[in-house]
């Protein structure tokens, strides 16, 4: 099997990913961002997450500072607050003051209405990247026509374009190779109906040897699983040293 090619750079100064709940477009955020500092990028990352309390891109706030990535999110009490805020900082980002800026936006239309806010801020139509990220293994998006609607609800419901599709069928800890492989030709398919390019494949680290890349002809993005699931014990996952910063950032 062929290794993974190299990561996609964005033209445009601002990116943001979409998608249904349950795509993996914050796991995809998080780790795109990671990987995008390794370049050498002034890089910052916004939460726009403002419907859904888990797998929050700020929950892996610590790795990204450690890389040199501004994050931008509530702080101290709020840091796990469920209150809809629009930091003022996210304004500033789109003004172009880091070389690229991710946005990781809610789910559905409902969680890309926050983008609707900014829509005034936002450079013209070839100055910013929107892509949708597509799990065909979730609910709503396992038909071409089930996707191409749900591009429809989140353009119409941000006020935004989709530029580019993310292909990441996935079944968490249940993905396999096949999964993957019949996501991207899925993507591909999507893609075609839409007009529109898939700007990359995203596979587990775990599963990149078993996986035939021969016939993948965008970019793909290995990764490592950021995003702890809710009813996994913090205690266990983060280990003492993560749940102490946790409660440092939360002021306690």
């Amino acid at each position: 099997m062929t290794s993974p090619s190299s990561l996609p750079l964005p033209v445009a100064p601002i990116v943001g990913f979409v998608g249904n709940y349950g795509s993996g477009k914050t796991e995809v955020a998080v780790n795109y961002a990671l990987q995008l500092a390794d370049t050498g990028r002034t890089l910052a990352i916004a939460d726009l997450d403002l419907v859904n309390p888990y797998f929050r891109c700020r929950e892996a706030l610590t790795p990204m500072e450690e890389r040199g990535i501004r994050v931008v999110v509530p702080r101290g009490a709020n840091f796990h607050g469920e209150l809809p805020i629009i930091l003022p900082e996210v304004r500033g980002l789109l003004s172009g003051s880091h070389q690229t800026a991710i946005l990781d936006v809610g789910g559905d239309d409902v969680g890309a209405r926050a983008l609707s806010h900014l829509a005034p801020d936002f450079p013209k139509p070839g100055a910013y990247e929107l892509w949708q990220v597509i799990n065909r293994k979730r609910p709503f998006t396992d038909t071409v026509a089930g996707c191409l609607k749900m591009r429809d609800q989140i353009e119409q419901s941000s006020r935004l374009t989709i530029t580019g599709l993310v292909a990441n069928s996935h079944l968490m800890d249940e993905t396999t190779a096949e999964i993957i492989e019949e996501g991207y030709q899925f993507a591909c398919d999507v893609g075609r109906e839409a007009k529109l390019p898939v700007v990359m494949l995203v596979v587990s680290t775990e599963l990149c040897s078993e996986t035939n890349l021969d016939d993948v002809a965008c970019p793909v993005l290995a990764i490592n699983r950021q995003m702890t699931p809710p009813w996994v014990d913090d205690s266990k996952s983060l280990g003492w040293a993560g749940e102490r910063e946790r409660l440092r950032l939360m002021g306690g």
